[in-house]
């Protein structure tokens, strides 16, 4: 059998579309879809810094060598990514123009410098003076002066000046948006009450142009936006004097030093200006210079104004409290006595937060270890950990330095920790530490009793209201010795420490030993398989790309085993011909982020579940220490079946993963189901519930 995959980064542009699509949906709330384009911006930003950069600096290896790790050459994989994001991009402007217009009906508009009553003037003016003007300082650009530095994730003006009487010889200037100091969007004075007028910091800037550059005596400006997106790569180097702490502030300082990956531009900027800046950026026609509409770094429009007639969130939209904690027992007495699993967004995520604080004021409490890869801004996790420190607990906390994107967040809770007496890990050299792992411990009565729990997510409040994700809470003791080898293995890495780590029962952990038993699990489905019995699996992940188990995955399909999956996001398998079994696969893309990863094996009538932190990827089955923890509860584990069983019958938000990523929804003559709003309603029939 010839096989196949997709490549990875093209699967993953087709996972951004599935975004873009829930843009265009109609039937989406106005601000939703908003929102939705600010998710595929922001998206596609960091997939242009780590992704494109990455096949960018491949290049430079040989392509034939290459082409085994990306599936093809990285060459005409960026030329695919190019053209895909250009098509994108014209998606985009489409449905934002559509946007704007439905926008209209509700009152609402976004004003431009040329469209303003003289009312509005006068308040552009004060507001520039008053909040913005301190914080704009434009840079005038010169063919023979050095190109500024640019910040990555800021949104610039490029300014074109001119004097009438130069003949139209034109100066430039570009100017950073203070966007991050001053916020993105201004409510401006309307004259009808029942109208909303928005305005964009950059149009603000615009229209005081003649104010900023008043000293040069120049009679007409053209400015039009424009930003650069570049290589989030963040080399650390290998020198032994230094901690790891201190490599990855050297390593973000070196971050500003990355190469454009992107450049992207409103189409009507002045020719000459863009032609400067191509030069001054160093790009080549290599590289993503992409044309695009007025407004750039929408990312902001996540965070849109509340400007829209109020909108009644649905029930099945809230958040409630899991039936075991509704008669006010402590979170503690509940999980010593059963099992209770949480499954967010729809229960709330007060009781992981009651079990720390419990835990910081119970006197009999000796010690916490917790993993934190992305804490919340404001981490009521860490204020109960920082509390616990203060009482005389021993606090161990695995900071992962390394999490793209927060590492500075992550530096500084390390510097916020330390000085309260909690031990800060930083892991293993080479390898990042994603397993969601928590354990208490006490001495009551002589005897230790350990409790904690496991999650599919990070443990942070905040993305919890919109991330769907497991998190099991449990005393079982073969998990509980199985998370505290884990952190044994974190505060003493040694050479052998793989060896610990396969000594793990309860859990299955990575690296490497996670992929030997789900190849375990494969295996004993296509015996099952081929004795003519009946062989299932359902596998729930972010993304599935690993060529190995993908391969493990066709072996099963040709051997007649039934496979469902659900993925989120990138998905490299395709379906062969001579298949028993086609491998079903979807992907739901809806109001909340589907986040969790689940593996569901039939093994004969038994059926084995884990929830996991790892994807199918093998930068996480390899190259990280992960964890997943076998549901043994029965109820637990029909639970959790029920859900996949819900999510599998989705034809509402579900789009068929297929060889040609066309993201065709799922529709058939069936009862509607909208899985999130199917999966509400059915763990609040189990909380006994109207």
């Amino acid at each position: 059998m010839s096989l196949h995959f997709n490549p990875r980064d093209i699967t993953w542009l087709s996972f951004n579309e599935r975004v873009l699509q829930e843009a265009m949906d109609e039937n989406v709330p106005l601000h939703l879809r908003i929102r939705f384009l600010g998710i595929f911006s922001n998206n596609l930003d960091e997939f242009f810094r780590v992704r494109v950069a990455g096949l960018k600096r491949a290049m430079d290896f040989k392509e034939k060598v290459l082409a085994e790790s990306f599936y093809q050459p990285p060459s005409k994989i960026l030329q695919k990514i190019n053209d895909i994001v250009i098509k994108q991009q014209h998606d985009f402007d489409r449905t934002w123009k559509k946007i704007q217009s439905e926008m209209a009906e509700h009152h609402v508009y976004i004003k431009t410098s040329k469209n303003l009553s003289s009312k509005q003037k006068e308040f552009v003016r004060q507001y520039f003076d008053e909040v913005v003007e301190a914080n704009v300082i434009p840079i005038l650009l010169h063919e023979n002066t050095p190109m500024p530095y640019m910040r990555d994730k800021s949104l610039y003006l490029g300014v074109a000046m001119r004097k009438k009487d130069w003949n139209y010889h034109s100066n430039y200037a570009i100017i950073e948006i203070p966007s991050r100091f001053v916020g993105r969007f201004v409510l401006l004075p309307t004259e009808d009450p029942e109208e909303k007028n928005v305005m964009l910091l950059e149009d603000v800037i615009t229209f005081n142009l003649p104010h900023i550059f008043s000293y040069f005596g120049y009679d007409e400006f053209a400015a039009n936006a424009f930003k650069v997106t570049k290589d989030a790569e963040m080399d650390i180097d290998n020198d032994i004097k230094t901690n790891l702490a201190e490599k990855i502030e050297k390593g973000l300082k070196n971050r500003r030093k990355g190469k454009p990956t992107r450049f992207v531009f409103d189409k009507d900027m002045d020719k000459a200006l863009l032609e400067l800046l191509i030069r001054k950026l160093n790009l080549s026609k290599k590289d993503s210079i992409i044309p695009g509409g007025k407004i750039h770094n929408f990312k902001h429009f996540m965070d849109f104004p509340d400007v829209f007639e109020k909108y009644e969130r649905p029930v099945e939209r809230t958040s409630f409290t899991h039936q075991a904690f509704e008669h006010g027992e402590r979170v503690t007495d509940v999980i010593l006595k059963h099992d209770v699993l949480l499954t967010f967004p729809y229960h709330t995520y007060t009781p992981v937060i009651d079990l720390l604080r419990e835990a910081a004021m119970d006197p009999d409490v000796k010690s916490i270890q917790i993993t934190a890869y992305r804490l919340a801004s404001n981490s009521k996790i860490s204020n109960a950990l920082i509390y616990a420190a203060r009482n005389g607990k021993e606090v161990t906390v695995m900071l992962e330095l390394q999490a793209r994107f927060d590492e500075e967040s992550n530096l500084m809770w390390k510097e916020m920790f330390e000085p309260e007496g909690i031990t800060v890990l930083t892991g293993i050299p080479d390898k990042k530490v994603h397993a969601k792992l928590c354990v208490i411990k006490k001495r009551a009565n002589n005897k230790t009793i350990q409790y904690g729990f496991v999650s599919t997510g990070n443990f942070n409040e905040k993305t919890a209201r919109i991330y769907g994700d497991h998190l099991i809470m449990t005393a079982d003791r073969g998990i509980m010795a199985d998370i505290n080898k884990v952190f044994n293995v974190l505060k003493r890495p040694k050479d052998d420490y793989l060896s610990v780590l396969k000594t793990c029962k309860s859990l299955m952990v990575c690296p490497q030993f996670m992929r030997e038993k789900i190849v375990h699990h494969i295996d004993k489905e296509i015996d099952e398989a081929k004795a003519g019995r009946k062989a299932e699996m359902i596998v729930k992940a972010n993304s599935v790309s690993d060529r190995a188990l993908i391969t493990k995955l066709y072996e099963a399909a040709q051997s007649g085993v039934v496979i469902k999956m659900i993925v989120r996001g990138i998905y490299c398998a395709v379906n062969q011909k001579d298949f028993k079994e086609k491998i079903k696969t979807i992907s739901i893309v809806d109001e909340y982020l589907e986040h969790a990863r689940v593996m569901y094996f039939y093994n004969k009538g038994s059926e084995d579940i884990y929830i996991s932190s790892a994807d199918w990827m093998t930068r996480n089955l390899d190259y990280r220490i992960e964890a997943a923890a076998k549901i043994t509860d029965k109820n637990l584990k029909k639970e959790i079946k029920d859900i996949l069983d819900i999510q599998l019958s989705d034809n509402v938000k579900a789009r068929i993963l297929d060889k040609k990523l066309s993201n065709e929804y799922i529709r058939n003559d069936k009862k509607e189901c909208r899985s999130q709003i199917e999966t509400y309603r059915y763990l609040k029939a189990k909380a006994g519930k109207k």
